[in-house]
This record gives structure tokens, C-alpha cells and sequence, in this order.
């Protein structure tokens, strides 16, 4: 007798077991990080929990905790704009015009293996030292991060369905509207979330055109000066904003895309 094997399931599950051992993986973390600093001398590694949270508080107090919060996050979010707002029309474009796709995509491809922090001189000589070259710089790593998924997602229309569409009379237009688009809203909020990853591990490189407010710029500030409180500091605190727009997005995701 042959044995049923239960379905692999690679979806997320809301099962009360999941969300446990969910709660158990995040509080993990500074399980470890407490244990560490206590067998390891911290100064030389880590700063310990207390150190940081000590040293978080004071800067709450000072005001420019926040402050440093709210440069980074406009800086973020302006860049990430702006590279969706172009991501999803090249995309498009490439997707739909071959002859489009074989010049540009090449470019495309060079340029996203080029880290952000080589383009840093570029950046200030054409843009200044001001809020335009850290915004350009977290542009073109969301703009690249995303266009090349986007584009992916029309090239994985169902030629089914085109076929279909073409045999029942539509234009176009109509295939864009009625099969390309919906095909491809699913990559859509993929690079979305990829783009949004990128402007936040961008931020630091971005931060280092004569930024004298924001967490990657209080980082390298810190770093100079040795102290790993405020450095670890702003790690978290960018690892926990990027967290939290990421979970917004994925739920945003969820939600849009329940008709798959």
C-alpha cells in the first residue's frame, strides 16, 4: 500500500503553534546578544543591552534622537519614491518593447552590481553635499533593485492568456489593462519590498555626503569616536524601521493580492 505524503506547504500559516515559535525567534535575539555580553568584554565587541538602552534614553532627552529619525526616514522614503515612480514604467516598458529591453537591461544589470558607496563622488560633484545627492543615491539603488523585477514579471505573463485575449478580439491596450497588469501586480509589490530594503541598507552610504543629522550619519559619527553604544544604537533602530515598513508592505501585499 502506498503511502499518502502530506503536501508540502510553503505558504505563511496563522496558526497559534507558528506565532509562538515567531515570538520565540524575536525575543531570541536579545536572549543572545545578553548571554554574549556577558562572556565577552564589550568594549572591544558589543555594548551590552543596558549600555544601549541607557544610551538611547539620553539621546530621547537630548532631542536628537528623533531628529535623527525623521532626516533619515525623509531621505529614505524621497529616494524610494522616486526609484518606484520610475521602476514601474521601465519595467513596463522593457517588458512590452524587446528592442527597449535589449539595449537598456545590459545597463541595468552593470549598474546593480556597482556598490551605492562607489557613487558617492559622483553623486556630491553633480548634486552638492546637500539633501539631493543622499536622495540620489538611495534612488538609484531602490530604481535598480526594483526595475529588473518588474520587468520579470511581464516576461512571466501566460502566454495562455494572450492567446486567449488576442483570440476574443483585444487590443493592445486591452492586453496591458486586462492581462499584463494584473499578471504583473504580484512582482510589483515584490520589488516594492526589495526596493524598500535596498534605500534602507543604502542610508549609511547616502549618509556619508556631509550629513550632519541622521542614523547613518550619528553611526559613522559614533564609530569615529569608539562608541559602540550609539553605534549599535543606530543599527537597531534602522534594523527596526525597516522592519516595520517591511511588514507593512507584506501585509499590504496579502491583502491586494488575495484574488491569486
Amino acid at each position: 500500500m502506498i503511502k499518502m505524503r502530506k503536501l508540502k506547504d510553503f505558504s505563511d500559516t496563522s496558526s497559534k503553534k507558528y506565532k509562538l515559535l515567531l515570538i520565540c525567534g524575536i525575543l531570541l535575539g536579545p536572549l543572545v546578544w545578553f548571554l554574549v555580553t556577558r562572556f565577552e568584554k564589550p568594549s572591544l565587541v558589543l555594548s551590552t543591552p543596558e549600555a544601549v538602552w541607557a544610551v538611547t534614553v539620553q539621546r530621547i532627552r537630548d532631542g536628537y534622537f528623533f531628529d535623527d529619525i525623521w532626516a533619515s526616514l525623509s531621505r529614505v522614503l524621497s529616494g524610494y519614491a522616486l526609484g518606484m515612480a520610475c521602476a514601474i514604467p521601465m519595467g513596463f516598458l522593457m517588458g512590452w518593447y524587446k528592442s527597449l529591453r535589449t539595449v537598456v537591461k545590459p545597463w541595468l544589470q552593470f549598474f546593480r552590481t556597482i556598490p551605492p558607496i562607489a557613487t558617492i563622488p559622483i553623486m556630491v560633484v553633480a548634486f552638492g553635499i546637500g539633501e539631493k545627492s543622499k536622495i540620489a543615491i538611495i534612488f538609484m539603488s531602490a530604481f535598480l533593485s526594483s526595475s529588473i523585477t518588474i520587468y520579470q514579471g511581464i516576461k512571466e505573463t501566460d502566454k495562455v492568456l494572450i492567446k486567449a485575449a488576442y483570440t476574443f478580439g483585444a487590443r493592445d491596450s486591452d492586453l496591458f489593462l486586462y492581462v499584463t497588469l494584473p499578471a504583473a501586480f504580484p512582482y510589483i509589490l515584490v520589488a516594492a519590498r526589495q526596493a524598500l530594503a535596498g534605500s534602507f541598507t543604502t542610508l549609511i552610504a547616502a549618509e556619508m555626503t556631509g550629513a550632519m543629522a541622521g542614523l547613518g550619519a550619528r553611526i559613522q559619527i559614533a564609530s569615529g569616536a569608539a562608541r559602540i553604544d550609539i553605534v549599535m544604537m543606530g543599527i537597531i533602530t534602522i534594523g527596526m524601521l525597516g522592519f516595520i515598513f517591511d511588514q507593512t508592505l507584506l501585509r499590504l501585499e496579502k491583502r491586494l493580492t488575495r484574488w491569486k
